[in-house]
């Protein structure tokens, strides 16, 4: 009878792996909680050696770098399964929002927009993410369930804004950022509101904020 076995190797990968993750959720704590924070504050919080930590990352600009890509693609993936519903479509809006907001978008914008260098696969998936979020955008205009004023630059900094909400305790913290979530989707739903003041922000005005 034949059996599977795991080879070595593919268990070193699967560590190597598991520690990769360790240091993405741990960097991702500790440099939203404290920007200032030292790379070696991430090592420790991760329970790996400066050496693990480097072999992947060697600098704390290229650690913020991967945090953002995962981030973007993370809301890319929220936006396209948004746009797969083919259900009810301020339902699929509003359970974008929420899933994103829950993922964390804008958490780091919010800390270290400016701060780092935007690489070009950075730029890409920015670009990407922009192109999708218009794309949910003119369905649920469509269907009569968004404000028409609302451009992609408005959803960027309403993420901004919620993550900046702060009550020291996570969970608390959470509570509020989805109170204050389904708050604006009050005013998000309201397709015949008064024009809102000035024009929504460009897509320059947001990714120029990434330039150092």
């Amino acid at each position: 009878m034949e059996t599977t076995t795991t080879s070595p190797l593919n268990g070193r990968r699967a560590q190597a792996a598991r520690n990769n993750q360790l240091i993405l959720d741990a960097a991702r704590a500790v440099f939203t909680a404290d920007p200032g924070a030292p790379i070696a504050a991430v090592a420790e919080r991760a329970g790996v050696g400066m050496s693990a930590l480097y072999r992947r990352y060697r600098s704390k600009d290229e650690l913020l770098q991967r945090l953002s890509l995962d981030g973007m693609l993370r809301y890319i993936a929220e936006a396209e399964a948004a746009l797969a519903n083919e259900g009810d479509a301020w339902t699929a809006f509003v359970r974008f929002m929420r899933h994103c907001l829950d993922s964390g978008t804008g958490s780091l914008t919010v800390r270290f927009v400016g701060s780092f260098t935007a690489t070009e696969e950075l730029n890409r998936a920015g670009r990407t993410g922009y192109e999708v979020t218009q794309r949910l955008l003119d369905r649920t205009k469509a269907a009569g369930a968004l404000r028409a004023d609302i451009e992609v630059g408005d959803i960027s900094l309403i993420f901004e804004q919620l993550q900046a909400v702060n009550a020291g305790d996570p969970r608390r913290a959470s509570e509020l950022r989805h109170r204050y979530l389904t708050l604006l989707l009050d005013g998000l739903h309201m397709a015949s509101g008064a024009p809102l003041p000035g024009p929504p922000p460009r897509w320059e005005e947001i990714s120029g904020r990434y330039t150092t």
